[in-house]
């Protein structure tokens, strides 16, 4: 199962994302969709599996989950918005680990790529930055990965450019 992590989008979905996803089997969104029809055309995309933000209004937030727990391939999944870091975990984030004991921990919301492993909750910790126009974040950026036999592997970041090139409406 091939996936393609988003999240950060702030209303902005660069078409580039769908060139890169094009050979994924799902894309995931790891919350701040934001408006402008970005989660509809994921959805009409590929399979699509979303979380909401902190900027996602009442209408998202009815029609998306704060996390999603789930196991594909054998290896157990836990995607929330806001998460924090290893050894630095949201209060909410702690507690969804302790409940579900993930594998995988995928977040969004600090706009920092960054993927290690949590020796500590034995976990791999996930988040593909930001996509989108809005932060601070310099540079935008996706993770493309496989999960199988219960690991996630062959990872590919994607840089889409700077996030100062792009012109705002």
């Amino acid at each position: 199962m091939k996936i393609g992590l988003i999240s950060d989008t702030h209303g902005f979905l660069d078409d580039r994302v769908f060139h890169h996803f094009e050979t994924c089997d799902e894309v995931w969104h790891a919350g701040d969709i934001g408006e402008g029809g970005v989660l509809e055309a994921l959805q009409n995309f590929k399979p699509t599996q979303a979380v909401y933000g902190n900027i996602d209004g009442p209408e998202m937030q009815r029609e998306l989950p704060e996390y999603i727990a789930t196991s594909l391939e054998g290896l157990k999944i836990l995607m929330i918005h806001i998460c924090g870091t290893p050894g630095k975990y949201a209060r909410r984030a702690k507690e969804l680990i302790a409940e579900h004991s993930p594998d995988l921990l995928i977040c969004g919301h600090s706009h920092i790529l960054k993927v290690m492993p949590d020796k500590q909750n034995q976990l791999l910790y996930m988040n593909p930055g930001a996509a989108g126009r809005h932060g601070f974040h310099q540079v935008r950026t996706l993770l493309r990965f496989d999960i199988a036999q219960g690991r996630a592997q062959n990872l590919e970041v994607i840089e889409l450019g700077k996030r100062s090139e792009i012109k705002k409406p």
